[in-house]
């Protein structure tokens, strides 16, 4: 159950730049609830069902376990996939609804890369989808993963009809474009970003719940 709240969900493609905007919405005072971060978190709960279904070899030598091998365990296989969501997703989606109670605010954001998966996905009052150009993603991720090309193109092949999973009735969609890499045009693009940030969140907080 959710209280009497605006729900904003905020989500992009494979480094489109969707933390950059969460903190441009952060500096708006907006609270930002990271699905992803909280999904960390649920893994090392849940430790011993993941190691029983998914097998020890994806500890780390400290006992954690490493969430890059247990993501090549699942990545492009529906039912390893499936099972694991059944494994993390019931304390995501408590703690989720458990931090949206405890807000004060009026607007909460929740920021996930799988947002359409989350429980409060059909209680989304908008959501915001982070684009960039395909080439300044891949030079974005080769940068920040340091995974070989090949690997890098497979993830960006899996999330080809991204955008059409986000078609809600009567939610507002806002594509935004966060086309800034390593200092090309920054400033301007920067500038640009967070104009359109503040169009998105005034039309937001003028509108009826």
């Amino acid at each position: 159950m959710i209280n009497d709240k605006r729900l904003i969900g905020l989500t992009g493609t494979y480094c489109a730049g969707k933390t950059h905007v969460a903190a441009i919405l952060e500096q708006r005072l907006l609270p930002v609830l990271e699905l992803d971060k909280l999904g960390h978190g649920i893994i090392e709960t849940e430790k011993e069902r993941i190691l029983a279904r998914f097998g020890s070899d994806i500890l780390k030598p400290d006992g954690l376990i490493d969430r890059k091998l247990l993501g090549n365990k699942v990545f492009g296989k529906p039912e390893e996939l499936a099972a694991l969501e059944d494994i993390i997703h019931p304390g995501v989606n408590r703690e989720t609804f458990a931090w949206i109670n405890s807000r004060k605010e009026q607007i909460c954001v929740i920021n996930a890369a799988l947002l359409h998966r989350s429980a409060v996905f059909n209680a989304l009052d908008a959501v915001i989808i982070v684009e960039a150009p395909f080439l300044v993603r891949l030079l974005r991720a080769r940068k920040r993963d340091h995974l070989p090309w090949v690997s890098l193109l497979k993830r960006f092949s899996s999330q080809r009809r991204f955008s059409s999973q986000y078609f809600i009735e009567n939610t507002d969609i806002y594509n935004v474009d966060n086309p800034g890499f390593f200092g090309f045009r920054e400033h301007f693009h920067r500038d640009k970003l967070e104009k359109r940030i503040d169009e998105i969140l005034s039309h937001k907080k003028n509108s009826r719940v």
